[in-house]
């Protein structure tokens, strides 16, 4: 299926979580730029936004050590 369509797909949910990851529940492929499927189980994964992890796109929890701090909410 055409990842980009979402009437292929279920919806997913994305939560932005105060100076952590995002983390993503529902029917989700992670993939790189060129196309190629991050392994991983589980209904839900939690993706660096620190920049930091050794575990990229996956957080491994660095942004708690580096002092990451990002609070955003919609105007």
């Amino acid at each position: 299926p055409n990842i980009w369509n979402s009437q292929e797909r279920d919806m997913a949910d994305v939560k932005i979580n105060d100076n952590g990851p995002y983390v993503i529940s529902g029917d989700v492929t992670i993939v790189d730029a060129e196309g190629n499927k991050f392994s991983w189980t589980g209904s839900a994964a939690a993706l660096c936004r620190c920049g930091q992890s050794d575990n990229k796109p996956f957080c491994d929890g660095t942004h708690r050590k580096v002092g990451f701090s990002s609070e955003p909410r919609p105007e």
